[in-house]
């Protein structure tokens, strides 16, 4: 017997310490590699969780980055499909992720401030002000020649210093790529803009002026998402700071301030957007998507960019649904402060210590040095959005000519670089105008096609253009089908109303409820002969079921 005990007792112990030991294996197949492109094209590799949260990654990066004015950021992905994505930071990372380990992500810049120069920190600035030179030389940021003259000029005086005929030849803009096409009439007038009009800024300065002249333009803080409208005639949507814009060739066709834009709705590839003008003036806009996915986070992008510019207070953030009560779709909710609340914020943030302040000031020094851009300090500003912005915004109504070129940033959502298409990529950016260079533009962002002569859109912009047709029809058909079903739910729906209400009137009529418009139906002639022939027979039955299952439970 003792012998027994003795080997039951070391038995469960080994059993336990096996336990303990797979649960350690487990632990570490449960971790996972990933790598976060930064804004200056470094890497930041982490190995974290499987169960981990989108929040804990951020966290570990603006810890990295020493990062305190955090809400503007977001961490950008790509799905097998190269559909882009923003990473929620309430749900898991591995089941956002439909690829497998390890992962590859970038930071970017999600909610662009209103006003650049608002922002308390220097990190943050600089952090916002390569993300607008990104923009610049993607074509995100579009603009007219002369705007995108003194905007390079700007940078080429924050990141050389005055002009020097010793130290700077013929020539010597053309070394710096600011935009994906240049031209040497372009390279000529930002030359003689350096040379004549910036003498004696400070790169504090000329950053400064950089940020002021970007946050002026039309196309300030836009993400494209290549869409079409009712005609079949392709367009770039967008969400910025004031408001939503469609972008078609090289103008604005639309801007609809935040206090105008009622409700984003998505229904498959088709996106709404409902809006109220002056004089009560109801407008609803309709465009088609790519993809459902790519209709999908467009309307999520519209349903975050509203929440953080639009209201007052993060407890006014409700869940929003994709459709309407009698249709299935998305339901979503935006997590986190809104503007209001970030800025209010950011002017209580005092470093706790002279190790942050170190720790700052180094991060800023290798960034610097490594970008030849001095530490610069810019003036903190009062007002949310600028003035001279929001007058630009009030009178921007109808069209708004953006550039002297087609609005096509087809360089600025090209797919993370990866061997089985490099060389795709490589073509793609020589056609484009774009130099293979800065490591071949380390981003996570997929892509919109890419554009031919003639301003044709897609991979191959001729036989887009000959199915624009075929595309159209193909839409009516989509619409009538979508109709028909939307006849058909509200058909069975209001079916299953009526059914419950007949259940409910039986029921309560059958119970013993004494109220005068129960009586007046119990006496007349047709609920009499119900309740004769078929209530009580149908009562008698379940009864029998009851007591023969009864009996059946008790037998066992």
């Amino acid at each position: 017997m003792l012998a027994r005990a003795h080997y039951a007792e070391r038995r469960s112990s080994v059993k336990m310490l096996s336990r303990f030991m797979s649960g350690s294996i487990r632990n570490l197949e449960r971790e996972y590699s990933c790598t976060v492109r930064l804004l200056d094209d470094t890497e930041y590799t982490c190995s974290i969780q499987r169960d981990a949260k989108g929040q804990y990654l951020f966290d570990l990066i603006c810890h990295h980055l020493n990062l305190l004015e955090k809400d503007y950021f977001g961490i950008r992905y790509v799905d097998p499909d190269k559909q882009r994505h923003w990473l929620e930071f309430t749900k898991s990372i591995a089941k956002q992720m439909k690829s497998q380990p390890p992962f590859t992500m970038c930071l970017r810049v999600k909610f662009y401030p209103p006003d650049p120069a608002a922002l308390k920190e220097e990190i943050t600035r600089y952090l916002v002000f390569l993300q607008i030179k990104r923009d610049l030389y993607h074509g995100r940021l579009l603009c007219k020649t002369s705007d995108a003259a003194m905007l390079a000029a700007h940078i080429l005086q924050a990141e050389i210093g005055d002009y020097d005929p010793g130290k700077h030849p013929e020539g010597y803009s053309s070394k710096f790529q600011f935009f994906p096409k240049h031209s040497e009439k372009l390279e000529r007038l930002i030359a003689d803009i350096h040379k004549r009009e910036l003498i004696g800024q400070t790169p504090e300065t000329s950053e400064r002026n950089f940020l002021q002249k970007a946050q002026m333009l039309e196309t300030y803080g836009v993400d494209p998402h290549p869409c079409k409208d009712v005609s079949g005639n392709p367009a770039f949507l967008a969400f910025t700071p004031f408001g939503f814009v469609v972008l078609q060739g090289n103008k604005r066709v639309h801007f609809l301030k935040w206090n105008e834009v009622t409700k984003l709705k998505f229904e498959g590839k088709t996106f709404h957007i409902y809006a109220n003008q002056k004089e009560d003036k109801k407008i609803i806009l309709t465009y088609f998507a790519p993809t459902p996915e790519a209709c999908k986070h467009l309307w999520k992008c519209g349903v975050e960019n509203q929440a953080f510019y639009k209201l007052e207070k993060s407890s006014q953030v409700r869940t929003v649904s994709s459709s309407n009560l009698f249709f299935k779709g998305s339901r979503f909710r935006y997590s986190g402060r809104v503007a209001k609340e970030v800025m209010e914020q950011s002017a209580k943030i005092k470093r706790q210590n002279a190790l942050d302040q170190i720790l700052l000031y180094f991060f800023l020094g290798t960034k610097l040095l490594a970008h030849s851009t001095p530490v610069r300090s810019v003036s903190h500003g009062e007002s949310f959005i600028p003035r001279s912005r929001s007058q630009a915004a009030d009178g921007g109504e109808g069209m708004a000519v953006i550039s002297d070129e087609a609005y096509s940033p087809s360089d600025s959502v090209l797919p993370t670089p990866v061997a089985e298409h490099s060389m795709e990529l490589a073509i793609s950016r020589q056609i484009n105008g774009a130099p293979c260079s800065i490591e071949e533009e380390k981003e996570s962002e997929a892509g919109t096609p890419t554009q031919r002569e003639g301003g044709d859109f897609g991979v191959d912009g001729r036989a887009e253009k000959e199915g624009a047709g075929g595309d159209s029809a193909l839409s009516e058909v989509e619409q009538v089908n979508k109709f028909v079903l939307s006849v058909l739910r509200l058909l069975l729906v209001t079916i299953g109303l009526l059914f419950v209400l007949l259940l409910l009137l039986i029921i309560l009529t059958e119970s013993d409820l004494d109220i005068a418009f129960l009586r007046d139906i119990r006496q007349t002639p047709e609920f009499e002969q119900f309740h004769y022939e078929y209530f009580c027979p149908l009562r008698r039955w379940f009864a029998c079921k009851l007591r023969w299952v009864g009996g059946l439970l008790i037998n066992k």
